[in-house]
């Protein structure tokens, strides 16, 4: 029996499971709805889709790779308890796995095939059945560098390659691989500390320039000056700022005197010759996101009908 674009919506609106696991249903069926429907309820796929309303904040940061490639990425859940479940430590680790041949793109990731076969999409529905919480890939990146070492960090790991908070750091050059992976651990940590919005000034959005530019200008005008003193004013806040949210211009965590910029340059002596950071990547888990809060008693009374 051909399967219609109303039949997969009418399924859809009456199971709220997705729309590639309504078609697949009903083909799988020959079109008989009810049929269907207890199909995707054997699946688990019918339950798994009503708790795809509930916030899924919480859950874990996964990094896979070493050399000169690795991945990163945010794999949801609704509360931390979730996060110390071997399974889901599993699959955290085995998508971020994926995300290395599949790229950054979220959905890339998500039609990409997990180990066993299935998709990754799909075994996420199966794990939110299983588990019984909503979850979700959120995000993932990928660097490579085609000579030289892609470096990560984990603030305090859940376990290998797991916890809340990761880093990538992307060091290009020909020098000794070995001190390469340590300076680039180094500026992981210091990446995990200082949150900086750009690698350099010239990567900075230039509507977050201007903004500071504005801010910056209305406050030297408060003090009275004339322009051409209100201009440098600006130019130095510009520049400070410029210190506290670039890699580069930062000063580095890890010796507290130099900028990274510099440290870099001095790291160039033990690895043994020229260093380019291609680029840096910060993961927090849940940044972003909108919690809702939940009001408790409210909850059960609505429950209860008394609300």
């Amino acid at each position: 029996m051909a399967i219609t674009a109303s039949m997969v919506k009418e399924l859809r609106e009456t199971s709220g499971a997705g729309m590639m696991d309504c078609k697949k249903a009903l083909t799988e069926n020959d079109g008989n709805m009810e049929a269907a429907i207890d199909w995707l309820r054997t699946k688990g796929l019918s339950k798994a889709a009503k708790k795809s309303d509930r916030v899924a904040a919480e859950g874990l940061i996964a990094l896979s790779g070493a050399g000169n490639k690795a991945a990163m990425v945010e794999v949801n859940a609704e509360t931390d308890f979730v996060s110390r479940n071997e399974q889901f430590q599993d699959l955290a680790r085995n998508i971020a796995g994926v995300a290395i041949e599949a790229g950054s793109d979220a959905e890339a990731i998500l039609a990409a095939n997990y180990p066993g076969g299935a998709s990754v999409a799909e075994t996420i529905t199966n794990a939110v059945a299983t588990i019984g919480e909503n979850m979700n890939l959120r995000r993932g990146v990928v660097l490579s560098v085609e000579k030289g070492s892609v470096a990560s960090y984990v603030h305090n790991a859940t376990a290998a390659g797991l916890g809340r908070l990761g880093v990538l750091v992307a060091l290009e050059s020909d020098g000794d691989a070995a001190a390469l992976d340590a300076l680039g651990k180094q500026i992981a940590m210091h990446v995990a500390a200082t949150n900086p919005l750009a690698a350099t000034v010239d990567e900075i959005d230039a509507a977050t320039v201007e903004r500071e530019k504005a801010v910056f200008s209305e406050q030297a005008r408060e003090s009275g000056k004339p322009d051409n003193i209100i201009e440098k004013m600006v130019e130095g806040r510009l520049r400070k700022f410029y210190e506290e949210v670039v890699l580069l211009k930062q000063t580095f965590v890890i010796d507290g005197e130099n900028t990274v910029e510099q440290a870099i340059k001095n790291a160039e002596g033990s690895v043994g010759a020229p260093i380019k950071l291609a680029g840096f990547a910060r993961f927090a888990l849940g940044e972003g996101i909108e919690k809702k809060e939940e009001d408790f008693a409210a909850e059960v009374a609505a429950a209860s009908g008394q609300a």
